[in-house]
């Protein structure tokens, strides 16, 4: 895998177990390595990780608030299903907070960040004429989005935009089987990392707007 991508392997450097714990399970999640209704066995990820359950218990309760997992009294924690009824809700709110957070970090970016936004973007057009597996090229979407939402220096948008971009990338996910190739939906995403590289905060802002709509209507395409 690129390394580009080694982020969403790995758990953040200095942080506590759980929130590793959290990371980790959240983007098995996002990406139905863990499948919809699965159970989610506390002692079986805490031995699968090498920690203790109180960690991975915690990383649960948080899960369950961004509605990646649900809990049912004597019957156990489950991971949710994909509601795709959810996608004009989920929608509506992205196409207003994906253009605000792309022209804020085409404003606030630092100097690194936008170095990084330009090595994503060369890396993902060099994809364009490989043959890269579906979901690794769904990896880049999340990544590109995370790095987005640091770079618009707003950590609470970012929080919103990381839920909404997760229950987002589950439905494209499970649509994924239907779809002819999403190499044309990740390509989008060079040209809007380098307009906000570039600073041209009307430009990202009209990008990510049109790559929110686009989405959508991908999938009511194949529904």
């Amino acid at each position: 895998m690129s390394t580009v991508l080694e982020a969403l392997d790995t758990g953040t450097q200095g942080a506590s177990l759980a929130e590793n714990a959290y990371l980790l399970l959240r983007d098995r999640l996002i990406m139905l390595e863990i499948k919809p209704g699965d159970p989610i066995n506390d002692g079986q990820i805490a031995a699968e990780l090498g920690i203790g359950r109180t960690p991975v218990r915690e990383a649960i309760k948080r899960l369950e608030s961004d509605h990646l997992v649900v809990s049912y009294p004597r019957r156990g924690t489950f991971a949710t299903g994909v509601d795709i009824t959810q996608l004009a809700d989920v929608s509506e709110i992205r196409e207003l907070l994906e253009p605000l957070a792309s022209r804020r970090a085409a404003r606030m970016a630092s100097p690194r960040l936008r170095q990084e936004l330009r090595d994503v973007a060369a890396a993902i057009s060099d994809l364009e004429s490989g043959h890269a597996d579906q979901h690794e090229l769904m990896r880049y979407d999340i990544m590109v989005h995370r790095l987005i939402y640091k770079a618009a220096a707003n950590p609470h948008l970012e929080d919103v935009l990381i839920r909404y971009d997760n229950l987002a990338t589950r439905i494209w996910c499970h649509m994924l089987e239907k779809m002819p190739s999403v190499t044309g939906h990740i390509a989008e995403h060079a040209e809007l990392l380098t307009a906000i590289a570039d600073g041209d905060e009307d430009r990202a802002s009209q990008l990510a707007l049109h790559h929110v709509v686009s989405f959508e209507k991908t999938i009511r395409k194949v529904l």
